[in-house]
């Protein structure tokens, strides 16, 4: 439930790079998984000060290393590193969130 609530959360913040469900599937193993999509961005990796600025300004604080947490709305956001975060033409699009509700 954990996995279904981050996809919920990072598609109502982050709709520029939203998941669709596409299905389930098993793997060799007999495990589920979940088919995602998101859409494909082409530009740079974001800077990590402009990662801070812009998750600064939504109400998230810088905890540790890539990691913001959002008092208000008790989120924890993860692995917020310029390889998860995509620049092009001053706007970023997060591709590889990890959110968990904390309260």
């Amino acid at each position: 439930m954990e996995y279904f609530n981050s996809l919920v959360i990072h598609n109502l913040l982050f709709p520029n790079t939203a998941y669709s469900l596409l299905g389930f599937t098993e793997n060799r193993d007999k495990n589920l998984c979940i088919v995602l999509e998101q859409p494909f961005i082409e530009g740079e990796q974001a800077e990590l000060g402009a990662i801070k600025e812009l998750l600064t300004f939504n109400g998230f604080e810088n905890i540790k290393r890539q990691d913001y947490y959002n008092k208000e709305f008790g989120l924890l956001l993860e692995d917020m590193h310029d390889e998860n975060v995509i620049a092009k033409n001053d706007v970023l699009f997060f591709i590889d969130t990890v959110f968990y509700v904390m309260k």
